[in-house]
């Protein structure tokens, strides 16, 4: 096996070039220590804010200048210490940042109870000082929160409590990542290895089924003995969560999130209702997966053993770079062309080195590339990685290249459309192009794949989480039992009668850091949702519909998420859009089928 290389054995032309943000650390702490002064100064507008238009154009620019700069500084220290995590220096200055975050917080919170508290006086000030008209977007946000924003002194003592809460988070984080160990395993060449979280995912893929079966059970059997910690950890992050919401007058804490969104609880349980009455593809896909594997009887453990032979076809990061082009190409002319400054201006990280984070991201701030992390192994896998990075950053770049500081983010429910889209792009290109079946093939898989994780399981996830918030939103008990059987019962709902749903299995939330992350999960299908009906106009040669969705990618937050999605005619509130998705999954698996019998 190659060694993994060290930071400075690999060529700076696969590196990100982090220059572009600050020259080196001095730069940084001059710009750190101009940062500070200006939060320190900040707390001079209290009282002040809404005294006329000139003070609230004032302290509102000024506002904005301190989040703009943190968010750099951030993005800067976050990115050296992920691609050295070993690197004590990086840590310190993240370590730095996040102290200095707190201080902004504490020291700017009055800002908006000021502006909610004097909002009848708004109208005039756009008057008074029209300046005061490119923001009036992300003031009218702030003013929204009216209904759910305290008094100053509650403010204040909220803004205290920054440092306190989400510890619940760090502690099942360093559990489940470092201190938790596992019984060994034997290997498919019977050699015994230690089975760890991460290796776990390449075991439980093996085509030896003893492997993945001792696997999946030395795992949760492990998971199993900390169950009631876990329990415990999940228990303390959902109640912050749910005080907090009550203390703001929220009627759940689910409410306060779809709120956050500009949704509506309906759109939530429309997209749970479609993959109810939707279920039997669900299904229908392990029973196929059964059928090519040749099994009497499928378990839990044999789910994510690939249908396909091994596909060790090797895509270079030139080889990856063509194939992102290729598949591209219905995005138009000016589109590729952009795509070219990542590759020309080095804003990804491509290649593992030691002591670097794992996994991939797109990161960045307004001031800054938006940058891509990579641990590229040359795998098709990692191609997939690579262009789904690169929606997001080509969506980030749009976005800071045509708005404003103030509306240059795009909303959290669309994050994950422009990143889906290039997958699917991606995938509908290897399967129309390929003139190998195995690549074809390995498509159709990644394809089948994605639906199943990003749809069904991930509103099984919310679903779950729902359940665990409910207990505490009605003064119940969180149990471990009940956490536990509650996901058994889903798995058995899901999963249906097309494989034998093991028990150990409900062990399997104890695993799932997206639990901490407050009702994310579910976005994941609605973006794909959406996705999926962007590509497919797109690949059905609609220009009309392509120039809409780069629209999109230009607008920013200058709408409401819904309304966001409404420029490529999308309503996220209509069954169909769900439905036009699991359509395409279904299709999917009548497609590698039929593909399957071709090859053998």
């Amino acid at each position: 096996m190659e060694q993994v290389k060290t930071r400075d054995e690999i060529e700076d032309i696969y590196k990100w070039d982090l220059t572009k943000v600050f020259k080196n650390n001095k730069e940084f702490n001059s710009f750190y220590d101009e940062t500070k002064e200006l939060i320190e100064d900040y707390p001079k507008y209290q009282n002040k804010v809404m005294s006329s238009a000139n003070k609230l154009l004032e302290s509102f620019t000024a506002y904005l200048e301190i989040v703009r700069r943190v968010e750099k500084l951030y993005s800067y220290a976050n990115m050296l210490s992920d691609q050295d995590v070993s690197n004590n220096t990086n840590q310190e200055l993240l370590g730095r940042v996040m102290n200095l975050y707190e201080l902004a917080n504490k020291n700017t919170y009055f800002m908006r109870t000021e502006i909610i508290k004097e909002s009848n006086q708004l109208k005039q000030y756009y008057k008074d000082n029209p300046k005061l008209l490119d923001y009036e977007l992300v003031i009218k946000d702030i003013v929204r929160y009216k209904k759910y924003t305290l008094s100053d002194i509650e403010e204040k003592l909220l803004s205290e409590t920054t440092k306190a809460l989400g510890n619940n988070d760090s502690t099942y984080s360093f559990l489940t990542s470092s201190d938790m160990s596992f019984d060994n395993i034997k290997d498919e060449n019977n050699n015994e290895v230690e089975l760890t979280d991460t290796n776990y995912s390449i075991f439980i893929k093996s085509k030896d089924r003893r492997v993945r079966r001792d696997a999946f059970y030395k795992l949760y059997e492990q998971y199993k003995q900390y169950s009631n910690t876990l329990s415990s950890t999940l228990n303390g992050h959902i109640k912050e969560n749910v005080t907090l919401s009550h203390i703001r007058g929220y009627n759940s804490a689910f409410a306060r999130s779809v709120f956050s969104d500009e949704l509506d609880e309906n759109v939530y349980k429309t997209l749970v209702d479609t993959v109810h009455e939707n279920l039997d593809v669900y299904q229908k896909y392990f029973k196929l997966k059964k059928k090519i594997l040749k099994l009497d009887d499928m378990n839990l453990y044999d789910v994510y053993v690939e249908m396909i032979k091994d596909y060790n076809k090797e895509y270079s990061f030139d080889d990856a770079k063509d194939l992102i082009f290729k598949a591209l190409k219905p995005l138009g002319e000016d589109y590729l062309k952009d795509l070219e400054r990542p590759f020309k201006e080095r804003w990804i990280d491509i290649y593992p080195n030691k002591n670097k984070r794992g996994g991939a991201y797109s990161g960045g701030s307004y001031d800054t590339y938006p940058y891509v992390l990579l641990n590229y192994q040359n795998r098709i896998d990692d191609v997939s990685t690579i262009i789904h990075e690169l929606g997001h950053s080509m969506h980030s770049y749009y976005t800071r290249t045509n708005q404003p500081f103030q509306y240059g983010d795009y909303p959290i429910f669309v994050a994950e459309v422009a990143s889906t889209t290039n997958e699917l792009l991606l995938a509908r290109y290897l399967i129309e192009n390929s003139t190998d079946p195995n690549e074809k093939l390995s498509a159709l898989n990644h394809l089948l794949e994605l639906f199943k994780a990003t749809i069904y399981r991930q509103v099984m996830f919310e679903e779950f989480e729902l359940y665990a918030y409910d207990l505490v939103e009605q003064d119940d008990v969180i149990t471990s039992d009940k956490l536990c059987n509650k996901y058994l019962e889903l798995n058995k709902l899901y999963f249906g009668n097309s494989l034998n749903v093991n028990e150990e299995i409900k062990y399997e939330w104890e695993k799932v850091p997206h639990f901490y992350y407050n009702f994310y999960v579910y976005k994941y299908a609605t973006s794909l949702s959406a996705a999926s009906i962007i590509t497919t106009k797109i690949l059905e040669g609609d220009t009309k519909i392509r120039d809409k969705y780069l629209e999109m990618l230009k607008s920013g937050s200058t709408k409401s998420p819904l309304d966001t999605l409404k420029i490529v005619g999308i309503d996220m509130t209509q069954k169909e859009v769900y439905k036009s998705a699991i359509d395409m999954f279904d299709k999917t698996i009548d497609e590698f089928e039929k593909v399957m019998k071709e090859v053998n």
